[in-house]
């Protein structure tokens, strides 16, 4: 938009439209010390191995993004899983691994960003012998975030 029309444009709108705009902005930010946040063990249910979930976080509707920083000891990893609104994971720490349902396993490093597509059928977690840290995140879907589904067998992690 031109300069000159931008500043023009709230000139422009029907008297009242500023306030009803600054009435409907948020009363402050909202900062929630790390201290605050407890520190959970990965249920055994949905995660194999040692790990360790932090800073969860989820704010109130009409937000619908949520999520953790996860990390995982080596070896460890979560069960099949699928995100209705898909999921995007920033790995902080170490070197991982994710795989979709019958897809390639994808290496995982330091500063790498992976999505998954809503639905997607998949896992992620450490190497065999790195640990691996990442922020998850991922919005609800009618209040569900993710759907747990059978653990990773086994023979079918690599060593």
């Amino acid at each position: 938009m031109h300069r000159y029309a931008a500043a023009l444009l709230p000139l422009c709108l029907p008297a009242g439209a500023a306030s009803v705009e600054a009435a409907a902005a948020p009363a402050a930010v909202t900062v929630t010390r790390a201290a605050a946040l407890p520190t959970s063990i990965g249920d055994a249910a949905y995660f194999t191995g040692k790990v360790a979930v932090d800073a969860r976080f989820q704010q109130p509707s009409p937000a619908r993004a949520g999520g953790a920083i996860v990390s995982f000891a080596p070896g460890a990893r979560t069960a099949w899983h699928t995100h209705p609104l898909g999921q995007t994971l920033i790995v902080t720490q170490g070197q991982g691994w994710v795989q979709h349902w019958q897809g390639p396993l994808q290496a995982l490093a330091v500063g790498d960003v992976a999505w998954i597509p809503p639905g997607v059928k998949h896992w992620h977690g450490a190497t065999a012998t790195s640990a691996m840290q990442h922020v998850a995140i991922a919005e609800a879907q009618d209040g569900t975030a993710v759907s747990w589904l059978e653990q990773v067998a086994d023979e079918h992690y690599p060593r």
